[in-house]
């Protein structure tokens, strides 16, 4: 992986962080709601999983294997 692949993908990393944090803050004041629609906030916490999936396999790719 080259220098530019890697700053890529530290700023796609750096998105993804940023976006499942504010997806913690949507869903936290959605829930103070008794009225929200309860459908919704299991979306919304559904795609908060699979952009810490996203966010693990990144981490997981920049950070190097060590040889044991």
């Amino acid at each position: 992986m080259d220098d530019q692949e890697k700053e890529l993908m530290l700023d796609r990393l750096q998105e993804l962080q940023v976006e499942h944090r504010d997806l913690d803050e949507i869903i936290d004041r959605l829930s103070e709601d008794p009225l929200v629609d309860q459908l919704q906030i299991q979306r919304l916490k559904k795609r908060k999983l699979h952009l810490k999936d996203m966010i693990r396999k990144l981490e997981s790719t920049l950070i190097p294997d060590i040889e044991a």
